[in-house]
C-alpha cells in the first residue's frame, strides 16, 4: 500500500548503535527499542538490487517517513556477504553529516535483514543523469531541485547553471569520512541520492573500509578505479579523490572518462591516465583544470579534499548550502 509522504527526516529521529529510536521518547525508552516489521506501515516499492528491495516505510508511532531496504539471508549466505554487510552497517550507523545518507537502526527476522534508512525524496543521481545527459557547470558544482519533470526542464534551460556544488557537496562528505578513517571505494552515480531539498546523499557503502593502513582488496565499480587498484597496488583514501576526478568529468560530459568498447581497454585507459576532453558540450578551463589534478597517477600527487573546495572553479560557482533553489541561481 502506498501512502502520501507527512515528514521529511529530520531531528525527530534519534540513533541507537544497534536498534536506533524513531519519534519521541526518553533516552533509556530508545536504547531499548527492538524493532520489528510491525512497528512499519509498507508502502510503495523503491528499488531492487541483487540482494533485497527497498521500500518506502512509515513508523507507526512517530508517523515517520523512512526507506526501509530488506536483504535476504540467503544471498549474504550463498556469496559470504557476512563481514561486508557488518562492516557497511557499523561505518554507516556512525556516520552524521548532510551529505551522508544516515542509517538509523537495524533488525531482523528468519529470513530477512531491515536496514531503517533516511528516505531520500529525489532518488538516485544516476536517474537524473541519464535524463538530462550532462550537468551544467554550476551544478555539477552543487545541486538539483526534486521534482523530476521539472529537473529535467530546469537543467537543460539554465545549462551552465549547475555542476560543481555536487562536487563540493561530496568533497565535504569524503572529508568527513576520511576524518573518521573511513575510506568509501565507489563512489558513483548509482550510489548518490537526492533528499526533498536536493541536497547530494552518498548512500551505499558496501565496499567502504575503516582503516589508517593501506588496503589491497580490489573493488569498486570498474569506470571509477584509480590506477592503483586496477593494477593491485596498495591504496589510501586518495582513491576517492581519483573518484572525485571522474564524477566531475561524467557530471559535465556525460560519460566516464576511461569509457571504453571492453573491459581490457578501460583498464588500460585508467593506467594510462588516457584522458581526452571532448569538444562538445563547452567546458570551461577551469573545470578542466580541477579534473586533470584530481586524474593524477601517482595518488600523493592527486589534488587533496581542502584544495578542491579552494580551487577556483568550486569558489566561483558552489553553493555552500549544497542545496537547490528551484528559481534562485
Amino acid at each position: 500500500m502506498a501512502f502520501t509522504r507527512s515528514s521529511h527526516p529530520g531531528s525527530a529521529v534519534s540513533n541507537e548503535k544497534r536498534n536506533g529510536g524513531l519519534g519521541s521518547g526518553s533516552r533509556s525508552e530508545k536504547a531499548q527499542k527492538q524493532w520489528s516489521l510491525q512497528d512499519f506501515e509498507i508502502g510503495k516499492p523503491l528499488g531492487k538490487g541483487k540482494f533485497g528491495r527497498v521500500y518506502l516505510a512509515r513508523e507507526l508511532k512517530s508517523k515517520f517517513i523512512v526507506a526501509l531496504k530488506v536483504i535476504f539471508k540467503e544471498q549474504i549466505e550463498k556469496y559470504k556477504l557476512h563481514h561486508q554487510l557488518k562492516r557497511e552497517m557499523e561505518i554507516q550507523t556512525n556516520l552524521r553529516h548532510p551529505n551522508v545518507l544516515r542509517l538509523y537502526g537495524w533488525f531482523h527476522d528468519d529470513d530477512r535483514i531491515y536496514l531503517i534508512l533516511e528516505y531520500a525524496h529525489g532518488g538516485e543521481l544516476y536517474r537524473q543523469l541519464r535524463k538530462t545527459g550532462h550537468l551544467g557547470e554550476r551544478q555539477a558544482a552543487t545541486c538539483f531541485s526534486y521534482a523530476e519533470d521539472d529537473i529535467v526542464r530546469f537543467v537543460k534551460s539554465l545549462g551552465s547553471w549547475f555542476a560543481n556544488s555536487y562536487i563540493a557537496s561530496l568533497t565535504q562528505a569524503l572529508a568527513y569520512c576520511h576524518e573518521k578513517d573511513v575510506i568509501h571505494r565507489d563512489i558513483k552515480p548509482e550510489n548518490l541520492l537526492l533528499d526533498h531539498e536536493g541536497r547530494l546523499k552518498i548512500a551505499d557503502f558496501g565496499w567502504s573500509v575503516q582503516s589508517r593502513s593501506k588496503r589491497h582488496t580490489m573493488c569498486g565499480t570498474l569506470d571509477y578505479l584509480a590506477p592503483e587498484m586496477v593494477e593491485n597496488k596498495a591504496h589510501d583514501y586518495a582513491v576517492d579523490n581519483w573518484t572525485l576526478g571522474v564524477l566531475c568529468y561524467e557530471f559535465l560530459f556525460g560519460v566516464p572518462p576511461f569509457e571504453a568498447e571492453s573491459q581490457t581497454d578501460t583498464f588500460r585507459r585508467i593506467m594510462k591516465v588516457d584522458l581526452r576532453f571532448p569538444s562538445t558540450p563547452h567546458v570551461s578551463s577551469e573545470a578542466k583544470n580541477l579534473i586533470i589534478r584530481l586524474l593524477v597517477k601517482d595518488s600523493s600527487k592527486r589534488l587533496s579534499l581542502q584544495k578542491i573546495m579552494e580551487h577556483p572553479w568550486i569558489v566561483k560557482n558552489a553553493d555552500p548550502s549544497g542545496t537547490c533553489s528551484k528559481f534562485n541561481p
